[in-house]
C-alpha cells in the first residue's frame, strides 16, 4: 500500500486494486480499472457492481462504517463509483496497537465476541459445503503449493516438506472435516481478517474490508475464518496475542475443534499470504522475499505442531510410564488412555478397585490383555480420525501389540512416536512398594516375570525417568518435534 498525504485532514491510500481518498471524517474507496484474472474491474459497470457488493458484504460486520455508494470526481477522469465510509482513526488499528506493544487483551476478546456473533448469524446455505469439504481444501493447498514452487522464491525442500505434512493430515481427517460440515461450522465468513482492517474503538471493534471479489473464498469453516487473524497477529510478532484471540473465539463459540485443526488453518492462512508475497517478488518487489520465507516457515511450524500423532509410552511396571504419559498429554493437549484403567473398565471394576493377580491370570490372562489392547487401539482410531493426538499408556512389551499400533498409525495417517521408559530395577521396585493405590495391580513378582518375557523394542526411544519429570517430558517433546516420516499412501 502506498500513501500520499494531501493536508492534515486528507490523504490517499493506494493498493494494487483500489484507491482510498480520505477527506475529513469520510473515506471514499474506488476500484482501479484492472483485470488480474481472479478479479475483473476493467469496466465502469464492473467497478460499480464490485463497490455495491463490497458495501453489502461489509455492512454485515460494520454497518455504521459503510455508509453507502457515492461518486468520486477526479480531474481529467470520468466520475467513479465509490464506497463511502466513516473514516477510522489510524492509531486504533489493531496492527498499529500490536506494533506499538500496547496491551490488547481486552480488545482481542471484543473482536472474538463480535466475530462469534457474526458467525452465528452468517449464511450456511448447503451449496457452501461443496466449497469447504476436504477435497476442496486439499485442492486449494495443492494449487498454492504448486504456484509457490513454480515461482522459485522460497526454499523448495521446505515447501515440499510442508506439502507432505498437508497431504498426511488431509488423508486421515475426512471424518473430522465431514463432521465440521454436518455440525454447521461452514459458513459465509469474512475471508480476509487482517489486523490492519480491525479498528479497536471505545464502543467496540469495527471489522472492515472482507473478501468480496470471490464468494467461494469466503465459504469456509468458521475456525478457518478466525485463524486468519491469529496468523496475522503472529506474523506481526505477537504469537501470544494470536493464541489468545483463538482461545477466546473457541470459548465464546463453544467450538469443539481439536488443536490440530486450529494449527492447520493457521498454517493454511500463512501459506496463502506467503504465495501473495511470492507473486510480489515475481513482479519485482524483492523486499517481499523475506516475507515469503517467514510466512512459509510460520506455516511449517504450525503444520508440525498440529500433526496428528499416536504416542506409545511403555515400559515395565515401576518405570514411570503412567506419570510420563500423563505429563506429555498435559503438555501438548493430547488425549491419554491407560491400559490399566481400560482393563478394569472391561472387567466392570472401578479403576481404583484392587484386583491383584499373578502375571497371566484372571484380569491379566491372555484374553483380557488382548481385549484391553484392542479396545485401546479402537478408541485411539476414532480419536485420530477426529484430529486428536493420542498417548497410549501401557507396557507395550509384546511385539504383536506394537505391530497393531503401527498399523493403526499408518491407516490413520498419524505420526507414530514410540517411547520406552527406563528406571533401574531397584528404583522401579521401590516405586512399586511405596506408590499409592491406583489402577495398576503390578508388584515386584509381576514386574520380574514381565522382564523375563518382554520382546525387544528397537524402534522405541529409551527415556530415563529417574531424573526430574520435566527433563523426561522435554525428551519426548524433542521426539515430537523431529521431522516426521512420510507415510505411504499419504497422497
Amino acid at each position: 500500500m502506498t500513501t500520499e498525504a494531501l493536508h492534515p485532514y486528507a490523504a490517499v491510500h493506494e493498493t494494487h486494486t483500489a484507491v482510498v481518498v480520505l477527506l475529513g471524517d469520510r473515506a471514499y474507496k474506488t476500484k482501479k480499472p484492472v483485470d488480474l484474472g481472479f478479479l475483473d474491474f476493467s469496466t465502469a459497470e464492473l467497478r460499480h457492481e464490485a463497490c455495491a457488493r463490497e458495501l453489502a458484504l461489509n455492512r454485515r460486520t460494520a454497518p455504521d462504517v459503510y455508509l453507502g455508494l457515492g461518486h468520486l470526481d477526479q480531474p481529467g477522469r470520468p466520475s467513479e463509483t465509490a464506497v463511502v465510509m466513516r473514516r477510522m482513526p489510524e492509531d486504533r488499528r489493531l496492527s498499529t496497537l500490536v506494533a506499538a506493544g500496547a496491551p490488547v487483551g481486552d480488545e482481542l476478546r471484543a473482536v472474538a465476541r463480535q466475530l462469534a456473533v457474526f458467525h452465528l448469524r452468517a449464511d450456511r446455505h448447503p451449496v457452501l459445503q461443496e466449497q469447504a469439504g476436504r477435497d476442496a481444501l486439499r485442492q486449494r493447498w495443492r494449487d498454492s503449493i504448486s504456484q509457490v514452487l513454480s515461482l522459485d522464491v522460497v526454499d523448495a525442500p521446505t515447501v515440499q516438506r510442508l506439502a507432505e505434512l498437508v497431504e498426511t493430515f488431509m488423508a486421515g481427517r475426512t471424518e473430522l472435516l465431514d463432521q465440521r460440515i454436518a455440525a454447521g461450522h461452514v459458513l459465509d465468513g469474512h475471508g480476509d481478517l487482517q489486523a490492519e482492517d480491525v479498528f479497536c474503538l471505545a464502543d467496540g471493534p469495527r471489522i472492515l474490508d472482507c473478501l468480496e471479489f470471490d464468494d467461494a473464498l469466503r465459504h469456509v469453516d468458521q475456525l478457518d475464518d478466525a485463524a486468519f487473524l491469529a496468523m496475522d497477529l503472529e506474523r506481526l510478532g505477537d504469537a501470544a496475542a494470536g493464541s489468545a484471540f483463538l482461545d477466546a473465539y473457541v470459548e465464546l463459540t463453544g467450538d469443539p475443534a481439536p488443536a490440530a485443526l486450529r494449527d492447520h488453518y493457521v498454517a493454511y492462512r500463512a501459506f496463502v499470504r506467503a504465495k501473495v508475497a511470492c507473486l510480489r517478488v515475481s513482479q519485482g518487489d524483492d523486499a517481499s522475499r523475506r516475507t515469503a520465507d517467514q510466512l512459509t516457515r510460520l506455516a511449517l511450524r504450525h503444520l508440525e505442531r498440529g500433526a496428528v500423532r499416536l504416542v506409545l509410552v511403555g515400559g515395565l511396571p515401576g518405570t514411570g510410564k503412567t506419570t510420563l504419559a500423563s505429563a506429555v498429554a498435559d503438555e501438548h493437549g493430547y488425549v491419554v488412555m491407560s491400559s490399566d484403567r481400560v482393563r478394569k473398565e472391561l472387567a466392570g471394576l472401578s479403576p481404583e478397585q484392587p484386583a491383584p493377580a499373578a502375571y497371566g491370570e484372571v484380569l491379566y490372562d491372555a484374553g483380557a490383555t488382548s481385549a484391553t489392547y484392542a479396545t485401546l487401539l479402537d478408541r485411539a482410531r476414532r480419536l485420530l480420525a477426529r484430529g486428536e493426538s493420542v498417548v497410549l499408556d501401557a507396557s507395550w512389551t509384546d511385539a504383536d501389540q506394537r505391530a497393531a499400533a503401527r498399523a493403526l498409525a499408518r491407516d490413520a495417517h498419524a505420526e507414530l512416536v514410540e517411547v520406552r521408559c527406563y528406571a533401574p530395577a531397584a528404583v522401579a521396585s521401590m516405586r512399586l512398594r511405596t506408590r499409592a493405590p491406583g489402577a495398576s495391580d503390578a508388584d515386584d513378582r509381576v514386574a520380574d516375570t514381565m522382564a523375563g518375557r518382554e520382546d525387544s523394542w528397537p524402534s522405541a526411544t529409551v527415556v530415563p525417568t529417574t531424573g526430574p519429570l520435566v527433563d523426561a517430558v522435554a525428551g519426548v517433546t524433542t521426539l515430537l518435534h523431529s521431522p516426521p516420516p512420510v507415510l505411504s499412501g499419504a497422497r
